[in-house]
């Protein structure tokens, strides 16, 4: 069973929303659409589900184009952000009323309702109505409801954005465990890179309505395939600078220069872009192969056991996040340091040219 985009897009008003796309996803794995806002995943999704007729291309579902189908024909169902549960009604005629709708009989509806609520963890709260639930519960009454169906395609738009910390945190950890025992093609939309990486399975980085890259969620994250796909697996977005590449020497903008060791002695001179994620800039050397870089400080955020520090170099703007409490003055110089390794190179254009070893390393 696999769900295949062949060539699809989407047009509004002249507008390209949906570039033309090609993706193949197989039974039975969990594949995470990671873009930023208006991005294009929400969209995705609506003509994965149907709910949308593609612009150009096709959708083949298990082989069977299903591009004109409509959504109610399809093995298919969505959750939203928002709790959509019928408040009137106790959670076991919510989770029963897709099955009342298909007609099936009421001892297959009772089996199959019981056997989701179990898998959800809401077996004892079947006779409760959603507002006497808490808001993971309600939400997982919400997946209940979806996945009763036995839909062989499971599409979740940021299902838990509107949830707390720590509700967040207890559905992110059953996700997983419930995808397995589905078996469904799950595809779930979020805007966090740290999410992508919890839920594993594979990731979709969008950008502006295109799929950058496409595989698996370590692979992707380590060596993303350029510039775009690197910005939009870090969160906050990765740090940028002009680097230049003469001899035995590189130079990072405002006449800094460092000796050409390591994987930086392999690159043909010339003119690039390095890339870096915020939690590899520290306050203090750490590293053998360390590069030192002169900053202004613009703002510091204190989250609790780390800082956000927003940085001035040369007119680039990075953020780097600093484990522990640092109270620093806006406007003062600071020195921070980043072990070379850490650095991907890219082409003037974005093109990721680092060996993979050297980019793994990240």
């Amino acid at each position: 069973m696999s769900l295949v985009l062949d060539g699809v897009s989407k047009v509004v008003d002249g507008q390209n929303h949906i570039y033309p796309t090609d993706l193949t996803l197989e039974r039975g794995t969990m594949n995470v659409l990671l873009g930023p806002t208006l991005s294009g995943k929400t969209t995705l999704m609506r003509l994965m589900a149907g709910l949308d007729v593609p612009a150009t291309g096709r959708i083949l579902w298990e082989d069977r184009d299903v591009t004109g189908m409509r959504v109610q024909d399809r093995k298919v169902a969505m959750v939203y952000q928002q709790f959509i549960n019928y408040p009137s009604m106790s959670v076991y005629d919510n989770i029963a009323s897709p099955l009342k709708l298909i007609g099936l009989n009421r001892a297959e509806i009772d089996r199959k309702v019981r056997e989701t609520a179990d898998l959800m963890q809401l077996g004892s709260m079947l006779d409760r109505k959603p507002l006497e639930l808490s808001g993971g519960q309600q939400q997982r009454c919400a997946l209940a409801r979806a996945l009763v169906k036995d839909a062989g395609l499971v599409l979740l738009d940021e299902p838990l954005a509107n949830l707390d910390y720590k509700l967040r945190e207890e559905l992110r950890a059953e996700i997983p465990r419930i995808f397995e025992e589905s078996g469904a093609i799950f595809v779930y939309a979020t805007t966090e890179p740290e999410e992508a990486l919890l839920l594993g399975g594979n990731v979709a980085t969008m950008w502006e309505g295109k799929i950058t890259q496409f595989g698996p969620t370590p692979s992707v994250y380590r060596q993303p395939k350029d510039a775009t796909t690197a910005r939009v697996f870090s969160d906050p977005p990765m740090n940028f600078t002009k680097i230049v590449k003469a001899g035995n020497g590189i130079s990072f903008g405002a006449g800094q220069t460092a000796a050409a060791t390591g994987a930086f002695a392999q690159l043909p001179d010339g003119t690039y872009r390095a890339g870096f994620r915020p939690d590899h800039l520290h306050l203090t050397a750490q590293a053998r192969d360390g590069l030192q870089f002169a900053c202004t400080l613009r703002v510091t955020e204190i989250t609790g056991s780390e800082t956000f520090v927003h940085l001035d170099h040369a007119g680039d703007r990075w953020v780097g996040l600093i484990h522990g409490v640092h109270h620093l003055e806006f406007g003062t110089p600071i020195h921070v340091w980043l072990d070379a390794a850490h650095v991907y190179v890219f082409s003037e254009t974005g093109e990721l040219i680092a060996p993979a070893s050297y980019a793994a390393a990240a």
